[in-house]
Formats: C-alpha cells, sequence, structure tokens
C-alpha cells in the first residue's frame, strides 16, 4: 500500500519515454472519448459500446496470434462491430438483441483466439484490462491518426447528427439521412472504442466512452457544454489514472474507472443539491409587498 503514496517514484516513472508516450496515448482518447460520449448517451447507445468493444478485443486476440500490431487487430475488429450494429440493429427493438450476439459471439471468439496464442499470460492480460508500457511511438502515430480521422469526420456531420439523435422524427421528416449517419456515427465509435483498448482494455474501455459523458449530461443539458465537460472529465480519468498506477504497477484500467466513477457520483450529487435548491426556491411562498 506504500507504494500508492510514493510521490517520488511516480515522478521518476513519468520522466520515462513509454510513459510519456501513454501519457500522450491517453490524451488523445480521452479527447476523442469526450467529444463521441455525450452523442452516444443521448442516442442510447452504451450497450453498443460494450458490444464493439468485444469485438475490438477479439481483433486484437487475433492480431496477437498473428504476430501484427495489436491496434490494427482492434480497430479491424471495432469497424466490423460497428459496421453489423450499424446494419443490423436499424430497428429499435432489434437492437439489444443485436448486440447482445455479437457481444457474446466476439468474446468467445476472442478467447479462442487467445487460448491459441502460445505466448506470454502478460500480452493476453494487457488485451483485456490494458497495458501502458506495450504503446511505442508507432501506436501513437496510428492513434492520432485515427483521433484526427474520427474528430474531421464528426465534425462533418456533427449539426445534422446531433438532429437525428434529439428528434429523430422531426430529423427524418426534415430528410436527415438518419439511417446513413447511424452506420457512419457506429463506426466512428468503434474506432473510437478501438483506440482505448491497449490503454484501458477491451473490458473496462466502456468507462471512458459512457461515464464522463453521463456525469456532464447530469450538469447540463446544453449539447457544447455537455461535450467540454465530458472531454475534461475523460482526460481527468485517463491521464489520472496513468499517473496513480504507476507506483503500484497495478493496472490502469483499475484507477481510469474509480476515477470516472467518482466524477459521476460526484456529478450525480451537484445535480441532486441543485435541483432541490430549485424545488425549495419554487416552493417558498412569496413575501406579500408591505402594505404603504
Amino acid at each position: 500500500m506504500d507504494k500508492f503514496f510514493d510521490f517520488g517514484l511516480t515522478a521518476q516513472l513519468l520522466g520515462l519515454p513509454f510513459v510519456q508516450t501513454a501519457m500522450l496515448a491517453a490524451a488523445v482518447l480521452g479527447l476523442v472519448a469526450g467529444v463521441l460520449g455525450p452523442l452516444i448517451v443521448t442516442r442510447r447507445m452504451s450497450f453498443a459500446v460494450h458490444g464493439t468493444a468485444e469485438l475490438a478485443f477479439t481483433g486484437a486476440a487475433g492480431a496477437l496470434l498473428l504476430g501484427v500490431g495489436v491496434e490494427f487487430g482492434a480497430l479491424a475488429g471495432a469497424v466490423i462491430a460497428a459496421l453489423l450494429l450499424g446494419l443490423l440493429g436499424g430497428r429499435e427493438s432489434d437492437r439489444d438483441s443485436v448486440i447482445g450476439a455479437i457481444l457474446s459471439f466476439g468474446l468467445g471468439l476472442g478467447v479462442l483466439f487467445l487460448w491459441f496464442y502460445p505466448g506470454r499470460a502478460a500480452n493476453k492480460f494487457g488485451i483485456l484490462v490494458g497495458q501502458i508500457v506495450s504503446i511505442e511511438t508507432t501506436n501513437l502515430i496510428v492513434l492520432v491518426i485515427a483521433a484526427v480521422v474520427v474528430l474531421v469526420i464528426l465534425a462533418a456531420i456533427y449539426r445534422p447528427l446531433l438532429f437525428a439523435s434529439v428528434d429523430p422524427h422531426v430529423a427524418a421528416a426534415r430528410g436527415v439521412p438518419a439511417r446513413t449517419l447511424s452506420v457512419v456515427f457506429a463506426v466512428l465509435v468503434g474506432v473510437a472504442t478501438a483506440l482505448g483498448v491497449q490503454i484501458v482494455g477491451a473490458l473496462l474501455v466502456v468507462a471512458m466512452m459512457v461515464t464522463p459523458a453521463a456525469a456532464a449530461a447530469r450538469l447540463t443539458a446544453s449539447p457544447w457544454k455537455a461535450t467540454v465537460l465530458a472531454v475534461v472529465f475523460a482526460e481527468t480519468a485517463a491521464l489520472g489514472g496513468i499517473v496513480l498506477s504507476l507506483a503500484p504497477g497495478a493496472p490502469v484500467s483499475a484507477f481510469v474507472t474509480a476515477i470516472a466513477f467518482t466524477i459521476y457520483l460526484v456529478c450525480r450529487l451537484v445535480a441532486y443539491l441543485r435541483d432541490r435548491a430549485a424545488r425549495v426556491t419554487e416552493d417558498s411562498p412569496a413575501v406579500a409587498p408591505a402594505a404603504p
């Protein structure tokens, strides 16, 4: 337990190149997750993110088995999952069952790939819960390129996508191509999910993609303010999780999820206190003006 508070060791480790590379990768993930998160929450796609992460895990496990970059396998698996979710889950009544089918298939196939893999167990464990020591300069370049592509495409479709997310029926009546936007957005979410596999792992990447945005939604109804807050919360969780994990050498995902959940609880408390104060103000009797 003493290592958790060894600030000298933490400062020393922060000077290492691989830690700095991991910090940059986490910052990129925090930005992308924070920008996409409010739309994921608005569109009720939290379960879809989890399903996408399972096929990202499958792709990463397959890449590990084939001896190629894990980030490429995770990216391919997540994009395939996103396309399947976007094409097969078009109707809201079918969405949960489609996600469940894809999730279970991806998880089972990924476990089989890991069983075939003859290498170190640490590599298998890293896919599930993240492994910052595996992030190299090449991985960082791939992450940055993928993040830029996601943000550019999102900027191009943001207004109609937000319209279709907030009021899909009116958007469809106005001619907004909601189905196409849903598929494109699902692919963007898949790419973003793949970015988080090496940092927080396939099992817990949903904590970065959903929790900061859910916390921001408790504080504001404005899409712009929610996006800014979600980015701040996601960056805090990602970077803070890495810093706290350095001295004890524990998995990053444990600290990332703990910070994100703490932020969520604090935001819920703030929202509760704000709403209670507003109700008290509304229920207070108006003070009658004094007679002249």
